[in-house]
Formats: C-alpha cells, sequence, structure tokens
C-alpha cells in the first residue's frame, strides 16, 4: 500500500507538551510509556515521509480558551482538565507542539474534545482538499486516538491508524485498542506498510 497523496492526510492528534513531556500535565501518566516506546521518532519521521509525497498533515492540540470554548464536564476526564484550564490555553508552554513537530503541521486544529474531528473545523478542511482517507498518528491510543478513528469511520472517511506511531500508558490497553479498532476502521497499519 502507498500513500495517494491526492485524497489522503495525516490527522496527528495531540502530539502537545502536556501529554508527551514529563512536565506536561498528562507527564506523569504518559511520558515515561511514551519515552520507552519510541513513538516520537518514529512518528516524526513518518510525518516527513508523508509530508514528502505531499500529504496533507492536520495536527489536534487539546487547547481550553477563557471561557472553556466547548468543554463538557461530563466526564472525570473533562473535569480533571477543567480544573487546570490554565495549562491548556492556546497560547501556553502545556500546548505547544513538541520539539521536532513544531514545523511539520499544515494546519493545526484547536479542540475541547476527545475526539480530534470535534469541535473544530478539522472535517471542512480535509473535505475541502478532497480527503477521503486518514492516516492517525497520537497518543494516547486508547483516548484520543479511538475516539477519533471511530468519529472519522462514522464521518465516511476510511481510517488507519498507523500503529507503530501511536502510544497509550498502558500496553495492555494500547493493544487493546489496536484490537478494538481493526473491527471498527479499514485496519491499522505500520508506517512502513503505509509508505510503502
Amino acid at each position: 500500500m502507498t500513500i495517494d497523496a491526492r485524497r489522503s492526510a495525516v490527522l496527528a492528534l495531540h502530539w502537545q507538551v502536556n501529554v508527551i513531556e514529563p512536565d506536561g500535565f498528562f507527564g506523569p501518566l504518559l511520558a515515561v510509556p511514551v519515552a520507552e516506546s519510541g513513538v516520537v521518532a518514529r512518528a516524526i519521521r513518518f510525518h516527513d515521509a508523508a509530508a514528502a509525497v505531499g500529504t496533507p498533515l492536520a495536527f489536534t492540540r487539546f487547547t481550553i480558551p477563557e471561557g472553556e470554548g466547548e468543554l463538557v464536564r461530563n466526564t472525570g476526564f473533562m473535569c480533571a482538565v477543567a480544573d487546570a484550564q490554565e495549562s491548556f490555553r492556546p497560547d501556553s508552554a502545556g500546548t505547544a507542539l513538541i520539539a521536532g513537530m513544531t514545523n511539520q503541521p499544515n494546519e493545526v486544529f484547536d479542540n475541547q474534545k476527545l475526539s480530534g474531528l470535534a469541535g473544530n473545523s478539522a472535517d471542512e478542511w480535509l473535505r475541502g482538499r478532497g480527503i477521503d482517507t486518514l492516516y492517525l498518528t497520537g497518543v494516547a491510543t486508547d483516548l484520543t486516538v479511538e475516539q477519533t478513528a471511530r468519529h472519522a469511520t462514522d464521518l465516511g472517511y476510511t481510517v488507519h491508524v498507523v500503529e507503530d506511531c501511536v502510544a497509550a500508558a498502558d500496553p495492555a490497553a494500547h493493544a487493546a485498542s489496536l484490537a478494538n479498532l481493526a473491527l471498527t476502521t479499514a485496519g491499522s497499519l505500520t508506517s512502513t506498510e503505509v509508505l510503502g
């Protein structure tokens, strides 16, 4: 399989300091497993290779503007980030993209939802470019990646999670999420399989 750059895009989810780095909000939960997995370096290489063949790179960030935007405090997760919303302001250090990815996006979409396609104009931007196939990268597999993959599938996209470019806090949760997505999307692929 190879990317058809005319109809595909990479949707890169939550590659931000608050999620990936030790000093970020989710650092105590995610920084060590993310570092041990080597996912950041693989994702950087994959994004660069996809861009080299003309594939658009759309990134998402979880941010909370003044007034909370479209944040709904309907889960423990959303209540926790709402209570720490100063560290999720769009211009805060925690919402910045991590080093190595700051210059990669063609577009960055902010939202206050778990799905990267909810509460922003990402879907409109993708459809406006004739995109019908998405390759997902990001953290965490069992949270934003799985939620976005299911949402994108329901919106009519052909969705592939790039399995060596996603990670979770727990390897068992990561594996279970990929197994679920094998049934509910077009299937997971490695970065090598995507790039051919």
